[in-house]
């Protein structure tokens, strides 16, 4: 299923079917949001999918406007540097390398829409990162690698668009990833079941048109199941807590000579078999 939240009269849930929406509160589901239905687990996946199933779309998908598919998580966690052509990106630019996975946060106010416009703030150093982004769908500590599968509730596209003049005011990275608006997700929250590998996709972003970015989640690092049991061996993750996995070369700032984004430009993120989101750089 495809999961959804979109405005009407505040913000609703869905599940997408063909070019609609089945309005899950006024199809009878007993959950009103996405959040609910993560913890509910496989259960209420599945009371979920009878009432789609049961139910013609009442709303037109295209008609809508779609929000960030997933109530304020707990955490938004990111990796870095998690694609050996982007490290060596970070090489020219003087960041160190880790022996570990390089993790930072971005603070879950700059989570906002799929098509929503993105507000530099104050820096003068915009940029862009298509990730393939994920969703954690059960409490989970101290899980092994093969084991990590069963922890995620599905997917999305993510761009995390980043400060690059205020990243480094801190070595955790954190300042210049979490501006509001910074956060764009969506289209929709792609569950599990229907990726059958989410490290074959192929993962790119446009500038204006222009591709920037080109590769396959294959290329990861450090793939999903690795970054669930690292961070699990430290501390607990949630139900709703959101990872995104890293992206690869091709961002402005590794780019020579380098470009940001600028007032007017649009950058479209697109990942295989999730979807893609789309924002305008507001002047």
């Amino acid at each position: 299923m495809r999961f959804v939240r979109f405005e009407e009269d505040g913000a609703r849930i869905g599940a997408v079917k063909g070019k609609g929406i089945v309005d899950l509160v006024t199809s009878g589901s007993r959950w009103t949001t996405i959040r609910e239905v993560v913890d509910g687990g496989a259960a209420v996946l599945d009371e979920v999918r009878e009432i789609v199933e049961r139910t013609e779309p009442q709303r037109a998908l295209g008609g809508l406007r779609l929000l960030a598919p997933i109530e304020r998580p707990g955490k938004y966690l990111a990796i870095g540097m998690n694609y050996a052509k982007h490290l060596e990106e970070a090489d020219k630019l003087g960041v160190k390398r880790s022996q570990h996975q390089t993790w930072f946060n971005k603070q879950v106010t700059c989570i906002s829409g799929p098509y929503d416009d993105i507000y530099p703030g104050v820096t003068e150093k915009l940029d862009y990162e298509v990730e393939l982004g994920a969703v954690v769908g059960r409490r989970a500590k101290g899980v092994s690698e093969a084991d990590a599968p069963a922890y995620v509730f599905g997917y999305f596209v993510a761009n995390d668009v980043s400060a690059r003049d205020w990243q480094f005011h801190t070595p955790t990275f954190t300042m210049g990833k979490s501006f509001d608006t910074h956060g764009p997700i969506g289209p929709w929250i792609v569950t599990a079941d229907e990726v059958r590998d989410p490290h074959a996709l192929r993962l790119r972003a446009w500038v204006n048109g222009e591709l920037r970015q080109d590769n396959n989640t294959s290329q990861m690092i450090h793939n999903l199941w690795k970054q669930i049991a690292y961070l699990s061996t430290a501390f607990t993750l949630e139900p709703g807590d959101l990872i995104a996995t890293g992206t690869p070369e091709g961002v402005g700032v590794g780019i020579e000579p380098q470009r940001f984004l600028q007032a007017g430009d649009v950058v479209r993120c697109e990942v295989e078999g999730i979807g893609a989101i789309e924002n305008r750089i507001a002047g």
